[in-house]
């Protein structure tokens, strides 16, 4: 038995250790998984994927960690990619408030995987299409992905999930109108957290006001707002009810097959890139644009001499 082969037999018997060595060298780009990694993802899973978003302070970890209570008392195998800011001292992940998930941790039917974004600009890293689809080979029912949410563009949440949560908390209410819109507009479920603060009626009619401004027909899903006070545990089961119903509502229209197929093509499409992108800089072509830009030649020339040249 070879190493791989060890390796992927005890990822598929649920060794969690095993599996965050093999994701750590997904992470770090090694070439030799591709054979390991070509007989691990042809496993026909396909775990349900979870976006947690919103503003810093909203309380997404502690809703995250309500959330796989909640699955685990289905007895749903379920993984969590915390995506943290990248440190700027050690380029790793910021665990930030990640310890408040430590009363499932050891839960062996729970795994929790904290990246660093790495500079995406959606908060989500660029590796984590290809970490959660090695956790789904590994058995995961559930995939939650917990973003660090920090307003820019949160597109790389809405084609990584099934369904996004956004978390609000009641404070948002006065500057519901002036969010950023990119924020407000991929959210299947609105969960308004610290509930039980003062004001959080008037925010949750801040919100209900600007959803109304939406375009509907029949066939739209209705985007709920729930009130939760995660802390406590208050509203989890009206958010998992929520969830389950957006499942319910994507597999009737045929809306989920449609989210995996297009998440497929795009992981291809990554993955024919960053081939290309390794097998393309020979060192015969790096010395040739070495050449030619001492040679202060146009540099669309020099692509166009790039591609021509096949040395």
């Amino acid at each position: 038995m070879n190493r791989a082969t060890s390796l992927f037999e005890k990822i598929q018997q649920g060794d969690k250790r095993a599996l965050a060595r093999l994701l750590s060298q997904v992470e770090n780009d090694d070439e030799s998984l591709s054979p390991l990694l070509s007989e691990l993802l042809t496993a026909n899973r396909r775990a349900y994927r979870i976006g947690v978003t919103g503003p810093p302070g909203a309380g997404k970890s502690t809703l995250t960690n309500q959330l796989v209570k909640a699955y685990r008392k289905r007895e749903k195998k379920v993984a969590v990619i915390a995506v943290d800011p990248t440190s700027p001292f050690t380029g790793g992940a910021l665990l930030g408030d990640r310890i408040r998930m430590n009363d499932v941790m050891l839960d062996s039917g729970v795994f929790i995987r904290s990246m660093a974004t790495r500079g995406s600009l959606g908060g989500l890293a660029t590796k984590a299409a290809e970490v959660s689809r090695v956790i789904e080979a590994a058995g995961y029912d559930i995939i939650i992905f917990e973003t660090v949410g920090v307003g820019q563009s949160e597109l790389d949440i809405v084609k990584a999930a099934d369904t996004t949560i956004v978390a609000l908390v009641p404070e948002s209410g006065d500057s519901i109108q002036a969010m950023k819109a990119g924020l407000m507009e991929i959210a299947d479920i609105f969960v308004m957290n610290k509930a039980d603060r003062t004001d959080s009626d008037k925010a949750v009619q801040a919100l209900e006001s600007s959803l109304q401004l939406r375009d509907h027909t029949a066939d739209s899903w209705l985007v709920p707002i729930i009130k939760t006070v995660a802390m406590k545990g208050t509203g989890i089961a009206d958010l998992y009810a929520a969830i389950e119903s957006h499942r319910a509502y994507l597999h009737a229209k045929g809306l989920l097959e449609q989210k995996r197929t297009a998440r497929d093509k795009e992981f291809i499409q990554h993955l024919v890139e960053e081939t290309w992108r390794r097998t393309f800089w020979t060192p015969a072509r790096q010395a040739f644009l070495s050449q030619k830009l001492a040679e202060h030649e146009s540099p669309y020339r020099i692509a166009e001499l790039l591609f021509s040249n096949h040395d």
